[in-house]
This record gives structure tokens, C-alpha cells and sequence, in this order.
């Protein structure tokens, strides 16, 4: 499945500054049922972001209507516990293309890069100040280039660099899923098949 390329992104971010966010936090696990990849978005968040009648709990961060944007600022060890895909999915749905943190669970941060979004590990320091730019100014402007591999806070113009896959790069920049990556070079595999000794 295909998604929109990413090239340069520059929004606000969206604090949530808790550490070892696990994927049962992100996307409960009976919400888990679908096997599409819509419709997530709604539960993201979910016991966190509602009381057991369904009506929002207004102190947390997605339903303060302050805070808005395609970047989630996320505390240390994002992502942690269980390999489910659907907490990407979750957050791709909800409309987020990109999520910060100082670390990341290595199974989570596949399954962003494989869906389109994008996971930049900062230092702490770095991350401190993201948090501290978006407490004081909630529409601050927060630049991530993928091309170039940084992430700055355009106020401040501080900035720092981040780590990806050279191939996971190619694949964002291109808006490809690891089949899109495969049909889009078919010619070069059919031909390379067709010369190979039987």
C-alpha cells in the first residue's frame, strides 16, 4: 500500500511526554480485530484518551484542542511491548507523519518507517527542548527534512541531526511500501531472471 512521500515536513508537534509509551497504550488490544489499516486513528490513544462512557478526558494532550499537528513528541522508549503493526497504523491514521522520541522499540520503529511514518530519534537533550519550545509557544514550528537526515525548531533555529536506513529512506521519499519498491524495479527483476542459467 502506497502512502504520500515524504519529503519535508514543517508543523507544529503534539507533547506527550511519557516514557515507555508501550503498543497496548497506543492501540488497545481489542481494537485489534480489523485487518485493514483504517480506522485506527479512533482509537488511538483510546483509554487514555476517553472515560469508559466514551466521553473525552479533557486533560489529555489529543483532546486539548491547543495542541495540533502531524508530528507527535513522544518521551523515552516509544513504542515498547508488543509487535503489533497497528500501532503504526494508529498513528498514521490519526494524521501523524511523524513521531519523536530520545529511543525507540526496534520492532515499532519498522513498522513506522514500512507504513510512512517517520521516527526520529533525537538525543535527550534535544528532545527536552522540543518539549520545552511546545509548552511555551504550542504553535511552535517544528522542521524535519528527510533529505537531509535534521530536525529543527524553526523559532530557535536549533537543530540536530537524526539516523535512518539508507533504503527505508529511498521508500519514504518515494511513498513505497516494500511491494511498491518491488514493482516499481519488475523490469530489472524480470530481467535479470530472464539472463540468469536455467
Amino acid at each position: 500500500m502506497a502512502y504520500d512521500k515524504f519529503n519535508i515536513l514543517t508543523t507544529s508537534g503534539v507533547p506527550l511526554p511519557i516514557e515507555n509509551v508501550d503498543t497496548d497504550q497506543i492501540i488497545p488490544a481489542r481494537f485489534l480485530k480489523a485487518t485493514e489499516r483504517k480506522g485506527f486513528g479512533d482509537n488511538l490513544f483510546r483509554d487514555w484518551r476517553y472515560n469508559s462512557d466514551d466521553s473525552p478526558k479533557k486533560d489529555f494532550v489529543l483532546n486539548n484542542p491547543k495542541y495540533s499537528g502531524r508530528i507527535l513528541v513522544g518521551g523515552k522508549n516509544f513504542g515498547s511491548g508488543s509487535s503489533r503493526e497497528h500501532a503504526a497504523w494508529a498513528i498514521y491514521d490519526y494524521g501523524f507523519r511523524c513521531v519523536v522520541s530520545s529511543f525507540f522499540a526496534d520492532i515499532f520503529r519498522n513498522n513506522c518507517l514500512n507504513i510512512g511514518v517517520l521516527p526520529v530519534q533525537v538525543s535527550p537533550e534535544f528532545l527536552e527542548k522540543i518539549f520545552l519550545a511546545i509548552e511555551a509557544d504550542p504553535t511552535t514550528q517544528i522542521e524535519v527534512n528527510l533529505p537531509e537526515q535534521t530536525i529543527t525548531i524553526l523559532e530557535s533555529g536549533e537543530h540536530e541531526s537524526f539516523d535512518i536506513n539508507v533504503y527505508k529512506k529511498a521508500n519514504m521519499l518515494n511513498g513505497f511500501d516494500d511491494i511498491d519498491y518491488l514493482l516499481n524495479i519488475k523490469e530489472q527483476i524480470q530481467e535479470f531472471a530472464a539472463n540468469r542459467p536455467l
